[in-house]
């Protein structure tokens, strides 16, 4: 029988809207202004905590929606960014530098639809607010950094093959100069290091001085290295630390665009983005009285570094090894179940180590942490300047030949060993970063960006809607029932996507699409016309109406799809954003258009004697 569907089709739509529905409903819920306070160096807020926010709160009558303690961090929500602004100004001063109080916004979706893993929309910068930074590579420290490793390679060459120096030192434009007791030694190490050393190029100068300079390729690659390896490391570093869709991409030589879409506080994206944080494994001069060198007597080659106590420890300048070579690290408790962590070095690193150890067992080797941190004082061409902080976490005694892996111990607690670890795993900065601009886009703009885009969208469909209404009277409200439908699963369907993010392009898209769902209806309505205008019935007219017209709109959205499948290849950021949307809604609507509307039109119309349609 003509215009009849079976009842499994009926159920299969109605699951489908259903479905979306449930997962669309979290962004009608909207976000809380709220305040996340954090342990620093990853300690965890405890019920203390808790008891003491909430005491602030009420001693400075801030009235709070909510205040919880979630998985060690306590989030307080409020009622508006007026009242969330003086609870973080409340706590800052009332919790000092041992937490980290940060502006949040934190989804209020109800906890039945949290049960089922329905979640709002990820919003991008322009919808959610958050921070946009533009960073530069130190390259300066990066190629220093290159220097030392190839003072500390020659040296070593010199002294395996015993050819006498009397000195080294740093030369311009990151080269070195070697001093030699004459010029005999001077060639013969010419003749031994310039085959090793490829990437250097290797002279003599002056009365029996080598000078060795990096090629000009081997800068470039330096240079380059540096900058694609910062992006990496900053990659991982918001991801394994939680922020949630953020943008990580080169601008420029030396530049990184970093976006972290729905953070608020500058200091808590700083915090994250510049926690440089690395080891230097370096070996303990006993022979120098610790209190005696905190006062000043300190031979040359060594220095003195502090324990999280404040207790000096001399430590040797040379660095055995750096947190360069550090392929793993893990988190565990040892076997007086204190807190320690777990690393593991790659095949050079722990040749280094090996050969290291072997040689100085029984003697004292300190662990040190190391992080670059803004000094909040600014150089001449008004860039930060970044400041070296140093802590000695971990001093022990040599027991035996180490290798590829061993442990790191005398961590506080277990949460400070999870934060060191994720650090480390994530990767040290190659090379310090500096902030040479940063912008906050509040929420307030980004309301205002969702409420453009929704008045967009609102005006859109009430045009589509009186368009059809007029044009096609009930076939007309039906196609605007599949309009609202097609709206609901683009919603729903971008909500269950883990990586889509919706930005304003993407509500250009879900507009674009809107567009098109109400072409596929035209063309239909129109098609039924033209079939009742040729003495078809009312039955075979939508019958040949709907089988007619669906090439017709299949070509069209394929040929569209494909224009949106090499926008997403070939674009980025908000150029994609668009391409997903519109890709969504182009499925969404063939399926409301065509299936969505047919099964309204044959559950009305199907099967029955009519004379005339209302179209």
């Amino acid at each position: 029988m003509l215009n009849r569907y079976p009842l499994w089709k009926y159920v299969l739509l109605t699951v489908v809207f259903i479905v979306g529905l449930v997962y669309a409903l979290p962004n009608l819920y909207g976000e809380d202004p709220a305040v996340q306070v954090t342990g620093v160096r990853g300690a965890a807020a405890s019920e203390q905590t808790l008891d003491q926010i909430q005491s602030v709160l009420k001693q400075d009558n801030i009235p709070a929606k909510s205040v919880a303690l979630e998985e060690g961090n306590i989030l307080a929500r409020f009622a508006n960014t007026d009242v969330q602004l003086h609870a973080r100004e409340a706590l800052t001063k009332a919790l000092g530098d041992k937490y980290v109080v940060a502006l949040n916004l934190a989804p209020a979706t109800p906890t039945w639809l949290k049960l089922l893993n329905a979640e709002p929309m990820k919003l991008g910068l322009d919808l959610r607010g958050g921070v946009h930074f533009l960073m530069e590579v130190d390259m300066d420290t990066a190629l220093s950094k290159l220097q030392e490793q190839n003072i500390d390679g020659l040296r070593s060459d010199l002294r395996e093959k015993n050819i006498p120096y009397t000195t080294i030192n740093k030369a311009a434009n990151y080269g070195l100069q070697i001093q030699f007791p004459n010029s005999a030694d001077r060639d013969a190490a010419i003749s031994y290091l310039s085959p090793r050393h490829r990437d250097l190029v290797i002279s003599s100068s002056g009365d029996n001085v080598l000078r060795a300079v990096m090629t000009d390729e081997r800068l470039r690659e330096a240079r380059e290295y540096a900058v694609q390896q910062n992006i990496n490391i900053l990659r991982n570093r918001v991801n394994q630390l939680g922020v949630a869709e953020p943008l990580v991409q080169r601008q420029g030589s030396d530049r990184i665009v970093v976006e972290l879409p729905g953070i608020q506080d500058t200091a808590r994206a700083k915090e994250i983005l510049g926690a440089t944080a690395t080891l230097e494994f370096r070996l303990v001069n006993t022979s120098v009285d610790a209190s005696a060198a905190a006062n000043g007597r300190v031979p040359g080659d060594s220095d003195v570094k502090y324990t999280r106590d404040g207790q000096p420890v001399v430590l040797y300048k040379r660095v055995i090894l750096t947190g360069d070579h550090i392929t793993d690290s893990t988190s565990s408790m040892d076997e007086y179940n204190q807190p320690q962590v777990n690393i593991s070095l790659d095949s050079t690193g722990g040749n280094i180590m090996s050969n290291f150890t072997k040689d100085h067992i029984g003697q004292p080797m300190a662990t040190l942490f190391v992080e670059y941190k803004d000094s909040g004082k600014k150089d001449a061409k008004g860039h930060a300047i970044l400041e070296k902080q140093e802590q000695v976490i971990n001093v022990a005694n040599i027991q035996s030949r180490l290798g590829n892996s061993f442990r790191i111990t005398g961590i506080s607690n277990p949460n400070e060993a999870r934060q060191l670890s994720l650090l480390l795993r994530a990767g040290a900065l190659i090379a310090p970063i500096q902030i040479v601009e940063e912008r906050t886009i509040g929420p307030t703009m980004g309301q205002q960006n969702i409420t453009q885009g929704l008045e967009a969208c609102l005006w859109g469909l009430l045009a589509s809607i009186l368009f059809m209404v007029v044009f096609y009277k009930k076939f007309g409200l039906i196609a605007t029932s599949a309009l609202l439908a097609n709206l609901v699963l683009i919603v729903g369907i971008m909500s269950l996507i883990p990586g889509a993010t919706l930005t304003m392009p993407g509500i250009a898209g879900i507009v674009l699409t809107l567009a098109v769902a109400v072409d596929a209806n035209v063309l239909i309505n129109e098609r039924i016309k033209e079939e009742l205008r040729n003495g078809r019935s009312v039955q075979q007219a939508i019958h040949e109406g709907y089988k007619g017209a669906f090439s017709s709109i299949v070509d069209a959205n394929v040929t569209t799809l494909i224009k949106v499948i090499i926008l997403y290849a070939v674009g980025t950021g908000s150029i994609k954003g668009f391409a997903i949307t519109t890709a969504i809604g182009i499925g969404t609507s063939m399926f409301t258009a065509i299936l969505g509307t047919r099964a309204i039109v044959n559950l009305v119309y199907g099967g029955k004697r009519i004379s005339k349609l209302s179209i």
